[in-house]
């Protein structure tokens, strides 16, 4: 068996260009698993398939499985199931699918051998029998433009029930490789592929380079008969009944590690040092029961300046355990308001000093932000937090929130950004399981924010979200072209008023002048007036002694109350038609 090193050493050896192609299988070779499953089980969650159609599906597959059913004979079958579907409704089904269910499947491996064809300038494409629905969504993750799959008949933006022939299988997945290498002027005898199915043996025996990934049984025999590279990967897929275990213990360590620093509480009467300890010791005890072990370059930056507020990519929530043994002591954490609902760790956390924000409530959350100024300020404490503000599906960088940033402009401290490359391969979004593996980390060297401006926030928020793109080696975010608005005044959002001045501003209201009152009375009598014009017209008239000259009437309140009628009407429009499919689950 080859390891993910050898083969991607191979790679590093084939010639550089386009015109090598690296091919892709996508169900159990890029994702552990089948994606048709996933789709199955969303349509009978749903409500789409009566059971006589669930039946049917099972029937066609298993006489597929066992050789009596050819693949077009399957597809023809379960095409019948979305006949009268909407087309859109479908591929918004398949990208919800992939991002809550599918895209956590995707084996970690595969993205550094994806990676690794793309760096040396080979075109990369899935071919895959699956439908465009299944295996498009992943190929925009995994920045794969060459997408050759079975295709489903649609008319007038509904499914039909037919599929398109010839199907992406067997000979076909030969043919449409074939069709790609002659558009892309590639040679296949120089080209690779990838499968772990004997499905497609064709295509492994056309080109030079076929390897057996995550193969079969039946593929490995026939890997190890053509003296084929073959591996196997255990990042995802079924996790083993001692991983699972791990996986509780890592998670509820917590809980103790809190409960072993409160006898330094207690005879020391020191709460920094108890949490301290706590934090030290939880982070050491995870990382000991998930197996994490970390490669950390420029750790020297993680005590340079503190108090900091470090900020990290996140990607899994193994990020808590990294972060903590990184750090170690004198912090103070951010998180969404739903770990506060957890039994027990949500305690401890709160208890441990972690602020609990409501992401969908920007105001509620900087009020509770606010507190950890004087946390910097006052007890040199630094910060940490994912300015992305959830954990992503997959290494790519999600558009960074302004929190971290006005925190600290307003401490008046530096911003230190820590890197984490490859936390997914731990416990990727969605995944309970904790998973060996070695996670690469780089702490890149403390941002300045002495000269940041409010009005300028925009403007650092890029120059730091593209230190984590450039470390990451993904594409930058260029420079704005809208030229920066002149805002008066503005502050920061977590500026504080001095105690004293907040305690006599209502005071201070309430004694206002006796003239400051009259002039308000004064400057709001033209807009009753208005209102109420009809009514002292008369009066007016009378102890003048003489007519008022005429005057071109002024838009009166009156005048304007049938625009947000209009308004209203204008966006009345005929609720959408439901889609026939949807996924159920809540955004």
């Amino acid at each position: 068996m080859a390891t993910i090193d050898e083969l991607l050493e191979t790679i590093e050896a084939a010639p550089r260009g386009p015109e090598v192609c690296a091919l892709f299988d996508f169900d159990g070779t890029i994702i552990s698993g089948y994606s048709a499953t996933v789709f199955l089980r969303e349509q009978i969650r749903s409500g789409q398939l009566s059971a006589r159609e669930v039946l049917e599906v099972f029937t066609a597959m298993a006489q597929f499985g066992l050789g009596n059913l050819g693949f077009s004979a399957l597809m023809a079958a379960t095409g019948q199931l979305l006949r009268g579907i909407d087309e859109d409704s479908y591929r918004a089904v398949g990208e919800d699918l992939y991002r809550k269910q599918i895209a956590r499947l995707v084996y970690p491996e595969a993205r550094r051998l994806i990676a690794a064809h793309r760096a040396r300038g080979h075109t990369v494409a899935i071919i895959s029998s699956a439908t465009p629905y299944q295996v498009e969504p992943a190929a925009r993750d995994l920045d794969i433009d060459e997408v050759m799959c079975t295709r489903l008949e649609v008319e007038d933006g509904l499914f039909t029930g037919a599929v398109e022939r010839p199907t992406c299988f067997g000979q076909g997945k030969v043919d449409a490789a074939e069709a790609l290498a002659a558009r892309v002027g590639a040679d296949l005898d120089h080209s690779f592929f990838y499968s772990d199915s004997t499905d497609d043996i064709q295509l492994l025996e056309r080109v030079g380079n076929p390897v057996a990934l995550n193969p079969s049984s039946k593929l490995r025999a026939v890997a190890h008969d053509h003296d084929w590279p073959s591996a196997s990967f255990g990042s995802r897929g079924r996790p083993t009944m001692a991983q699972f275990i791990r996986s509780i213990a890592a998670t509820v360590s917590l809980v103790p590690s809190f409960a072993a620093g409160l006898p330094i509480y207690a005879l020391t009467g020191s709460r920094r040092d108890a949490l301290n300890f706590s934090l030290s010791l939880f982070a050491d005890a995870a990382s000991a029961l998930i197996n994490l072990d970390l490669d950390v370059k420029g750790g020297e930056h993680l005590w340079s300046k503190r108090p900091a507020v470090f900020i990290f990519n996140h990607q899994s929530k193994a990020d808590v355990v990294i972060v903590a043994r990184l750090l170690r002591q004198d912090i103070a954490g951010v998180g969404k308001q739903e770990i506060k609902r957890m039994p027990v760790i949500g305690k401890v956390l709160e208890l441990g000093g972690v602020v609990m924000i409501d992401r969908k409530n920007a105001a509620s959350a900087i009020e509770a932000m606010a507190p950890l100024v004087d946390a910097m300020r006052q007890e040199g404490k630094s910060v940490v937090l994912a300015p992305e503000g959830t954990r992503t599906i997959s290494p790519k960088l999600g558009p960074f929130k302004k929190g971290a940033f006005h925190l600290a402009m307003q401490a008046g401290v530096p911003i230190v950004p820590i890197v984490i490359h490859n936390a997914g391969d731990v416990a990727p979004k969605g995944d309970f399981v904790f998973r060996p593996a070695t996670v690469d980390v780089e702490v890149l060297p403390p941002v300045d924010t002495a000269d940041w401006q409010p009005e300028t926030i925009d403007e650092h928020v890029r120059e730091v979200r593209n230190l984590f793109l450039r470390t990451l080696g993904q594409p930058e975010e260029p420079a704005s072209s809208r030229p920066a608005r002149k805002r008066a005044s503005r502050k920061s959002p977590f500026t504080q008023q001095p105690a004293a001045k907040r305690e006599t501003a209502p005071a201070s209201k309430k004694q206002a002048p006796a003239k400051k009152a009259a002039a308000k009375n004064a400057a709001a009598k033209p807009a009753s007036a208005k209102t109420v014009a009809g009514k002292k017209a008369a009066v007016k008239k009378a102890a003048a002694g003489k007519a008022a000259p005429k005057k071109t009437p002024a838009k009166t309140t009156a005048a304007k109350k049938p625009a947000p009628k209009r308004a209203r009407k204008a966006g009345a429009a005929r609720p959408a038609a439901r889609p026939k499919l949807r996924s159920g689950d809540t955004p």
